[in-house]
C-alpha cells in the first residue's frame, strides 16, 4: 500500500488544538516520569499495590521519559505514540491483573486515545496511516 507523499495542509485551528492537547499530554507524562525518578511515597505505594518491584521504578521512568520525548518531537512523534501505546497497554494489563477499580484500568486506554487524537490533529501523516484523509 503506497502512501500519498504530499500531506495536505492542516488548518491553523486544528494544528493548535493538536499542539495544545499534545503539550498537556507531554507535561502529564513528564510529571509521571519525574515521579518515578524521585520515588515519592505515593508512587512507591502504588507500585506495591500493583505488585511492581520497587527496584524497577527508575527503569520505568527512563522508558516513559524516552517514549515521551519521542512523542514530543514532530520527526519522531508517530514512533513515540506507538511506543507510548505499548507502555499504556502494559499499564492496563497490570491494573487488570491487580483487580484495580474500573476507572484506574480504563485511564491508560483513555490517555492512549488522547495521545493519538493530539497527534492526528497536528500531523496529517496519521490520517494517511489509518486510511482516512483530512
Amino acid at each position: 500500500m503506497a502512501f500519498d507523499t504530499q500531506a495536505s495542509t492542516v488548518s491553523k485551528q486544528r494544528l493548535w488544538t493538536g499542539r495544545i492537547l499534545s503539550a498537556i499530554i507531554v507535561l502529564f507524562l513528564l510529571f509521571d516520569a519525574v515521579g518515578k525518578f524521585m520515588k515519592p511515597v505515593q508512587v512507591m505505594d502504588a507500585c506495591a499495590r500493583l505488585g511492581w518491584p520497587s527496584s524497577l521504578v527508575t527503569l520505568l521512568g527512563v522508558i516513559l521519559l524516552a517514549c515521551t520525548l519521542l512523542y514530543a518531537f514532530p520527526s519522531t512523534s508517530i514512533l513515540g505514540a506507538t511506543l507510548l501505546t505499548g507502555y499504556l497497554g502494559g499499564a492496563v494489563a497490570i491494573q487488570l491483573r491487580s483487580r484495580a477499580p474500573l476507572f484506574e484500568s480504563m485511564f491508560p486506554i483513555i490517555f492512549g486515545l488522547l495521545i493519538w487524537v493530539g497527534l492526528w490533529l497536528r500531523d496529517t501523516r496519521v490520517a494517511l496511516l489509518i486510511g482516512r484523509r483530512t
